[in-house]
């Protein structure tokens, strides 16, 4: 289990980029601790990927999205195939133009790679996630691209050949919602996630679960469209439990209030 989260801002709107992405980051921090990343790109600009090897409390306080940012991803690690001592395995993942972050796991990752000829972004890498852009550079983005996966998913993605979008998706056994303010919108694994963003960002958002089966394309901070897909349904996951690192919520969530303080 993994956490994602992150935003799409219109120009207009005067959230705090930083404390926004601060968050939501605090928001999923329970979700995972293996590894903690995040990426953010502004109107034109590339995509900008920093990511290290601990749990989110060790990186609360350094993280920097500049003023103009729009776009912003969001991951914390609970890693299940590709170790996070090999930094390409962890999140947000590199893909030929596609940058991404998943929840879940994917079982024929290497299947998918053999079929379509990929090549992975670094020789060490073996983390599952990357079928998943993958498949997305190789489809720009297109829903039907992701029948072909077996496991569970829940996903967002930035591809610079599209400035001014970012696309979240989900398949099965994992899950997405979205919070929509006036100029901005919010995804996160978990509706509290989002509740957190509404406390500290100083807004209201409305919320929705982002139905299984669907691809949704964010721009300007709003959703510009969605398509539908046929999401595989065959893999059996054990139950999984509902947080699996409880002190690093607790810590980015302290510490959270002590910087909206300030």
């Amino acid at each position: 289990m993994c956490g994602i989260a992150g935003y799409s801002l219109s120009s207009a709107s005067r959230v705090n980029r930083r404390l926004a992405a601060q968050a939501l980051l605090a928001g999923i921090a329970e979700r995972g601790a293996d590894a903690v990343g995040y990426a953010w790109r502004g109107e034109q600009a590339p995509v900008h990927v920093y990511k290290q090897r601990s749990g989110a409390t060790a990186l609360l306080d350094e993280i920097e999205i500049p003023g103009d940012a729009t776009q912003v991803l969001v991951h914390v690690r609970d890693y299940t195939k590709g170790h996070p001592s090999i930094a390409a395995n962890n999140h947000p993942v590199r893909h030929g133009q596609v940058v991404g972050i998943h929840n879940g796991i994917i079982v024929n990752d290497e299947e998918i790679f053999a079929a379509h000829g990929f090549q992975r972004a670094a020789p060490e890498m073996t983390v599952d996630s990357e079928a998943i852009f993958a498949l997305a550079e190789l489809a720009r983005g297109r829903a039907h691209a992701f029948e072909e996966l077996r496991g569970s998913m829940a996903t967002a993605w930035l591809d610079e050949r599209r400035p001014g979008v970012i696309f979240v998706g989900r398949a099965v056994g994992r899950p997405l919602w979205l919070g929509r303010g006036r100029n901005e919108i919010f995804f996160a694994s978990t509706r509290e996630a989002l509740e957190v963003v509404e406390r500290y960002v100083r807004m209201t958002l409305t919320k929705r679960e982002v139905a299984e089966g669907s691809v949704v394309a964010l721009c300007d901070g709003r959703v510009a469209w969605s398509e539908r897909f046929a999401a595989d349904r065959s893999y059996d996951e054990p139950p999984l439990p509902a947080v699996r690192a409880p002190q690093e919520g607790a810590s980015c969530l302290q510490r959270l209030a002590a910087l909206a303080a300030a």
